[in-house]
Parts: C-alpha cells; structure tokens; sequence
C-alpha cells in the first residue's frame, strides 16, 4: 500500500489509539511539543474527563493537557480520518479488535506506528505482518516506538529514551525528531522484527524475575537470572534471522546522528530488558511477584488491574518458537508454570539448573 499523500517534509497529523498509561504518556509527548491529537478514548466517563478537566482520570492522573491540542473520539474510524500518522499504544490482545472496525480503505496513505509490546494472540503474528496480509500495508509505512521507557518516569519528566524504528532510516529519524524534548531523548533503528521480538521476550523475563522475587529469591540469583534470560533472548533473535546480536561490535557510525549503531547491548534490547526485569513500575514483574506469592493468573489479573503482556506472550512465544527451534528453558517455564499447572516452586528448582 503506497503511501498517497503525505510526502516528506510536511507536518505529519498524529492520532493516537490508546487511552491507558502509555498512551497517555505518548500523548504527553506530543501535546507538550505543541502538537495537536486526534485521540481515541475507549471509556465514555474518561473521554468527557480528559475533555471537560484535561485530564486522564484512570492513567498518569498527575498529567495535564492543554485542552487545545485534544481532538477527542470514542469511534477508531475518525482517528484514521484525520490522522496521517496513526499510533496504536493498546494491549496486543485488544488491537485486532480494534482496527475491524476501521475499513480497509482507510489505511490508504497512513503511517502506523505500533507502540505494542506484544503479539496479538489472534493470528500470532506481529502486528506489521497482520497489516500486511489484512489490508495490504507496506513496511515502508510502519514503524514502532519501543523503550526503555516506563509512562509513569515520562509522567514524572525524568529523562528516558524511546527507540524509533522502521526500514528507511531517514523516515525514522523525521518521525522521531517530532518526540525529542528536554526529558525524551530518541534512538533510531532500522531492526523492526528484532525490535518487536526483544519488546516481547522481555516481559516475559520480566515476569519470571517477578516470579523469582515473589518465591524469597534474593538478588544474587536475581541477578544470575536476569544474565542468563538476556543471552537466551539473544539465542532467539538469531535464531529469528535477526543481524547484530552482538556486544562490542558496532557496524557503522550513522549520518544522521553520528551515534554508533545499535547492537545487543543498545537501549531497546538489553536495556529494556533490564528495567523491565528491576523496575518497580514493572507490571509484567509486578505480576510475577504474585504468581511467586502464590496468587492464580486470575487473581493476579484482578489485583493488578491492568494487563501484563508477558503472560500472552509465554504462549505467542511457545507456539513461535516451535517453528524457529531456539533453546529457552527459561521462557518455556515460564510458560508452562502460566499455562500448563507447574507450580512455580518446581519450575525455578529446573530453572536454577539451567543457569550458568
């Protein structure tokens, strides 16, 4: 699908679809570098809030918008109407559900950009590949914002790093360069499967060092964990044919930015890992912890009140990987303690085997 009218150069109109903590901090974002939204707010109650007190009365409360810059919808179509280049910050599990009501042709000429950690259970496949075997996009026009990057820090102004990445490095620095402010700094990449790929292997990690605290595991093997889940994580991207999986090693100094380019250890794969893995504003550890504790995935779910990616993903990844045949012991039990009824006390036992 060729993008029909938005040509370099001209300010891009952004919509954004999503109204939890991440979307709102993206909103943050941009409404604090003066641009305007077309935002899709699923919630009636919380759309008249953010449009009559500018702000988001369930997420990142202490955010306040200039109301302004708020074009405010509760139908995903109007988003797509108005907007050039479309956001998409909803949990994996929703975002099919939500881009069926958008028609086909409505994707003509837009620029989506997935701020998704996650695989849509659905169909199992990444969200550009979904788009391009359902409405025929290219991936010339899709891109991904990945972190490290936790909304509540963005909410709070501490400075924090988003990874922008898409297949024509130009096009990806243009698009980032609309996000950079005093507390955003941006990362640009051209690895879009592999970006995806670390976004979701990460929570899963993350919500087995979230395990390992809930079962009294201290820091020392926390910290052994957390080694050994990246060099697993590392074994999958190869494996998934991604390049640069090395640390050390930098293929070029980039034009644009005269930054070295990414590799293993560059902020949106390592990095996020890490403080998806440590953070306490981690929900995929935070779940995890309860599941150690003892709690079902039910009442996990229930008490957290929002949705932890890596608890899908174990399964997207399991499924994944019986195609792509990496060695994972760790994620594998991770997913069989969420899926298959090992407890977790059983599952660390094999995994402190595992570990080197």
């Amino acid at each position: 699908m060729a993008d029909a009218f938005f040509m370099p150069g001209e300010q891009p109109v952004f919509g954004l679809v999503g109204s939890g903590s991440w979307g709102t901090a993206l909103a943050k974002i941009l409404t604090d570098n003066g641009h305007s939204i077309h935002w899709y707010v699923r919630g009636e109650d919380q759309l008249k809030q953010l449009a009559n007190l500018h702000h988001n009365p369930k997420y990142l409360k202490s955010v306040t918008f200039d109301g302004r810059l708020l074009h405010l919808t509760s139908n995903p179509t109007d988003v797509f109407a108005a907007a050039t280049h479309v956001i998409l910050a909803v949990p994996s599990s929703f975002v099919l559900d939500i881009l069926e009501q958008v028609e086909v042709e409505s994707f003509i000429g837009k620029r989506i950009i997935s701020a998704i950690k996650g695989i849509p259970p659905q169909d199992n496949l990444l969200l550009n590949d979904h788009l391009k075997q359902s409405v025929g996009l290219a991936m010339e026009d899709y891109f991904t914002i990945m972190g490290p990057c936790h909304a509540e820090e963005v909410a709070a102004e501490k400075l924090s790093y988003l990874t922008f990445s898409g297949v024509q490095e130009a096009d990806v620095e243009e698009l980032a360069s609309h996000f950079r402010n005093r507390y955003i700094n941006t990362v640009v990449n051209t690895d879009v499967y592999g970006v995806q790929y670390a976004a979701i292997l990460k929570n899963i990690y993350a919500l087995g060092a979230g395990i390992a605290h809930g079962l009294g595991y201290g820091d020392n093997f926390g910290s052994v964990f957390v080694a050994n889940a990246a060099d697993e994580m590392a074994g999958f991207l190869r494996h998934a044919g991604i390049l640069h999986v090395e640390v050390g090693v930098h293929e070029r100094i980039s034009a644009l930015h005269k930054r070295k380019s990414p590799n293993y250890a560059a902020s949106v794969y390592l990095g996020d890992l890490l403080v998806t893995c440590y953070s306490e504003f981690s929900r995929n550890r935070t779940f995890g912890d309860m599941i150690g504790k003892g709690f079902s995935v039910q009442e996990a779910e229930r008490e957290l009140n929002m949705i932890a990616e890596g608890f899908n993903a174990s399964r997207c990844i399991h499924v994944l990987n019986e195609h792509i045949g990496a060695d994972m012991p760790i994620a594998e039990t991770v997913f069989n303690i969420l899926w298959k009824g090992l407890t977790a006390l059983k599952g660390f036992k094999q995994i402190e085997e595992a570990l080197i």
